[in-house]
């Protein structure tokens, strides 16, 4: 069994439990020891860059040990070629957030650390959760220092901002405990096992009208997350709020989770509710993408733009997924991983010039090429990545997320029941032109035209910390850019995997044929499906029995 996963998730939880042992007036050793938590966590996620066996299906440096016996919960962790790269993203991005606010924080530094590595330890344990009720808990673990993060640190209305996206994340949440519960019940009446372990889990065939209401329930909650149209109108609130760091961990990090979870749980968990709600989903995923850009475009905060952004982004890596095709997926993973980068840029951008300015409002910029040369240079590489330049980021993971759409089709797509896929694709396209559009439009009202504000004449140019904490962002934008194959072939397998077994699965539903399931990390072979299953039961691949449901 392989300790290396519990040792990223017990790391930064240990930094920033030392950091409450240390007294609150030493803010330079709060800053120093929790920059130092950080960068030796991105380390230690380092070897699971090294370790990973590509080509691989399995879940690899796989942790598994009892955790809540009485009911059968573990505490199993494992990571896929997916969840792999969001751990890097997680831990990437954590010590850029922590270098970045070493102005920006000047109260509660000890505090504003602990929050910042607990955190990380919410984000990690959610992405490598094999456990449904551990990922539960690290859901919602996160939703407390992120809530913290916005309500002391924030702006004026951070009590507002900070209680909007609590009601919203707990509202969205409670629906998908009840449906983790009726899977678990469910499982455990049919097998005599009552486990929250997903490999085992995903073996039970539920009747279909089920599958639908556990999909939506699970829909919801990661909806809300992305957040989709219209389940979006927390997130401008809680970026103009959340303080520089927050706002990057928010959009970098947080915003993933919601794709994330349809990968990871709602689509191979309930396959057929995808399939008959997928195209709905799909639908608002193409309305976010366009009214994103749209409203992003006529925002007077620049903070606030970038935020809607977000929203016609995350539309894109919702409808590479729901084209459940390689190309698609991979885009829709590719997607996200560039999201994390650029607009986490974005926002560092914003707070430097918050910090000198204290204002956001485009009409008070103007000129800055001229006063901040090295800012206005690096800015700009982060602005082309997010606008999907060809040879930055963005252009890759947009670019295979619409043409996996385009080529979805009925025999394994979420999109085609409803609507026709390649109009989805057409009109989602028009998003990639106006995000180039309402990006170049806040580059120019900020950086070029007359530096005619006095306030904007005396700005100093980046200094050497604010340099380091762009740099490694702006090289990543070129590296994903330029460099593609890497990051592809090794979530290659898992995609594949993904797609295959949703896929099956649908096809033999809709022939009411038997699926058979062979669990990854032991257990037996179990028959699924039939019709001669429905009264349930469980068997191996000779015997009698099976697991069944309505069809």
């Amino acid at each position: 069994m392989n300790p290396l996963l519990p040792v990223l998730l017990l790391l930064p939880a240990a930094g920033a439990a030392l950091l409450l042992l240390i007294p609150r007036d030493q803010k330079a050793l709060h800053r120093g020891i929790g920059f130092a938590v950080a960068v030796a966590e991105f380390g230690v996620s380092l070897a699971l860059l090294v370790g990973f066996r590509t080509g691989a299906t399995d879940y690899q440096f796989l942790f598994d040990k009892p955790w809540i016996d009485s009911i059968g919960a573990r505490f199993s962790l494992g990571v896929d070629g997916v969840s792999m790269w969001l751990v890097l993203l997680t831990t990437f991005l954590t010590p850029i957030v922590l270098l970045s606010a070493h102005k920006a924080i000047d109260d509660k530094v000890r505090e504003f650390v602990a929050a910042v590595l607990v955190l990380e330890t919410g984000m990690l344990g959610a992405l490598l959760a094999l456990d449904l009720l551990l990922f539960y808990v690290f859901w919602e673990l996160m939703l407390v220092p992120m809530y913290l993060l916005i309500g002391i640190w924030g702006g004026e209305r951070r009590l507002y901002a900070s209680i909007k996206f609590v009601i919203y994340t707990m509202v969205g949440s409670l629906p998908m405990l009840a449906a983790i519960l009726y899977v678990y019940v469910q499982h455990g009446l049919v097998t005599g096992d009552y486990t929250f372990a997903l490999d085992r889990l995903q073996a039970l065939v539920l009747p279909h009208s089920a599958q639908v209401w556990c999909f939506a329930a699970f829909a919801l909650a990661f909806a809300i997350k992305v957040p989709l149209f219209p389940l979006h109108t927390w997130l401008p609130d809680a970026h103009v709020e959340a303080p520089t760091a927050g706002s990057v961990i928010l959009a970098g990090v947080l915003l993933k989770f919601g794709v994330y979870g349809l990968f990871r749980f709602a689509m191979p968990l309930f396959p057929h509710g995808a399939d008959v709600l997928g195209p709905w989903l799909g639908g608002l995923a193409v309305a976010g993408i366009v009214y994103g850009a749209a409203v992003a475009f006529v925002q007077t905060d620049v903070k606030k733009l970038v935020a809607y952004s977000s929203v016609s982004h995350l539309g894109f890596c919702v409808l590479g997924l729901l084209a459940v095709n390689h190309i698609g997926v991979q885009g829709s993973v590719y997607a996200m991983l560039s999201h994390g980068l650029t607009t986490g840029g974005l926002f560092l951008g914003i707070g430097v010039l918050y910090e000198r300015r204290h204002t956001r409002r485009l009409a008070e910029f103007g000129g800055l090429w001229k006063q901040m040369p090295v800012f206005a240079g690096l800015y700009l590489i982060v602005t082309l990545g997010s606008a999907g330049l060809p040879g930055l980021s963005g252009f890759v993971g947009e670019f295979m997320s619409l043409l996996g759409a385009f080529e979805a089709n009925r025999g394994g797509s979420a999109l085609a029941i409803l609507y026709k896929p390649k109009l989805l694709v057409l009109v989602g396209a028009t998003g990639v032109v106006l995000g180039a559009v309402y990006l170049l439009y806040m580059f120019q009202k900020v950086m070029f035209g007359p530096l005619d504000r006095d306030k904007n004449g005396s700005l100093p140019d980046l200094s050497g910390r604010e340099t380091w904490v762009f740099i490694p962002l702006v090289a990543m934008i070129f590296v994903m850019g330029v460099m593609p194959k890497p990051f592809l072939h090794r979530m290659e397998a898992s995609v594949t995997r993904f797609v295959d077994t949703y896929r099956e699965k649908v096809d033999l539903a809709d022939r009411g044929e038997p699926y058979v399931y062979q669990p990854r990390y032991g257990g037996k072979v179990v028959i699924v499906g039939g019709d001669e299953t429905d009264a349930g039961g469980s068997r191996d691949a000779t015997g009698a029995g099976g697991l069944g449901g309505e069809r």
